[in-house]
């Protein structure tokens, strides 16, 4: 069996390699899917292509884990692939609220399912927002984001000094 692990990640976190993980131990095989919207202006760190190369770095050691992109509608990716199973990851009860009515919604335009992995409580806290601002003032992110992520926030921030 087949999923799909959807979402910008700009940057992906350790968060989201947690629940890639574990749903690579659980599926056959997870494609991880950039998904973007051409016609609107993002306000992404990175470019899709940029995210698609921290993606392929940061999951190169997941052979059953391959990285795609989208711009459009889940339902209609998961249809062009003949895949049925969508993964999330929620960090709290706050992520299910909103989850959950996309799960639905999915459901209902494209009869997919969505399956939930809790992260680890110690990601629990992490989103790429986050990540992205604690980057930008020269913050250590280490611990929070796979070395790939790491590498191309220090080269995108390269000219933030760290406060004394």
């Amino acid at each position: 069996m087949n999923a799909v692990f959807p979402g910008s990640f700009d940057p992906i976190t350790s968060g989201h390699m947690d629940v890639l993980t574990r749903a690579s131990r659980i599926f056959d095989h997870v494609t991880v899917t950039v998904m973007h919207n051409a016609r609107k202006r993002s306000n992404h760190l990175f470019t899709l292509e940029e995210r698609i190369a921290i993606l392929e770095e940061a999951t190169q050691h997941l052979p059953n884990v391959s990285v795609d992109t989208f711009g459009g509608l889940l339902v209609d990716y998961m249809r062009l692939q003949n895949r049925s199973i969508i993964v999330r990851g929620l960090r709290a009860v706050s992520d299910y609220e909103y989850e959950l009515q996309i799960a639905h919604l999915n459901r209902q335009l494209g009869d997919v399912e969505t399956v939930f992995i809790m992260a680890a409580t110690r990601w629990s806290f992490v989103s790429s927002s986050m990540v992205r601002e604690i980057a930008s003032y020269a913050g250590e992110v280490d611990e929070i984001v796979p070395q790939a992520s790491a590498r191309a926030l220090r080269l995108k921030f390269a000219d933030v000094q760290r406060p004394q």
